[in-house]
């Protein structure tokens, strides 16, 4: 498995989050195609993402997470549910650059991320982000820590895909 390191952004990291943002919601424009969401500003930037609550609330988690001291993504944790059940943790994004894909980076920052954070999770996929869901299958799956997992089908108006809900056993 590959060596990463997950370490709570601080406020000085903040602009590195920022700018990390900006490569996902580039990835991840892609999803929104047909739609008016992601499309870049007239500075050639993405609209900025709600990053405030990760800096002033407890319950909102800034991960930054490195490879080989290299920054290689980013992962936000919240308490917001997309079922309706009570959830301890929801990763409500993560990202890691396309250099450290297909190798293990993002499974050992997950299994690592749920390690610092038993409970019950959630980690919703989009719809159309097909990739993304076997991914999260797979890294979940493989938890050693991972009990009464579950996917259930979510098609509000809040969201529309599949939400992988599941608890971590602390170790």
């Amino acid at each position: 498995m590959a060596d990463v390191d997950v370490i709570v952004a601080q406020a000085d990291e903040r602009l590195a989050l920022a700018n990390l943002m900006q490569l996902y919601i580039h990835d991840f424009s892609e999803q929104w195609a047909g739609t008016p969401r992601g499309d870049l500003e007239d500075d050639g930037r993405f609209g900025a993402y709600p990053l405030d609550p990760y800096w002033r609330d407890a319950n909102h988690i800034p991960l930054l997470l490195r490879c080989e001291g290299r920054l290689a993504g980013f992962a936000l944790l919240n308490d917001a549910s997309h079922t309706g059940h009570p959830v301890a943790r929801n990763m409500a994004e993560f990202f890691i650059a396309r250099k450290y894909r297909r190798g293990g980076i993002g499974t050992a920052a997950v299994r690592a991320i749920l390690n610092r954070y038993p409970g019950v999770w959630e980690a919703a996929v989009a719809r159309r982000n097909v990739g993304a869901l076997a991914f999260w299958r797979s890294a979940v799956r493989g938890h050693p820590g991972v009990q009464d997992m579950e996917e259930i089908d979510v098609q509000t108006s809040a969201w529309n895909g599949p939400v992988l809900r599941f608890q971590i056993c602390a170790a």
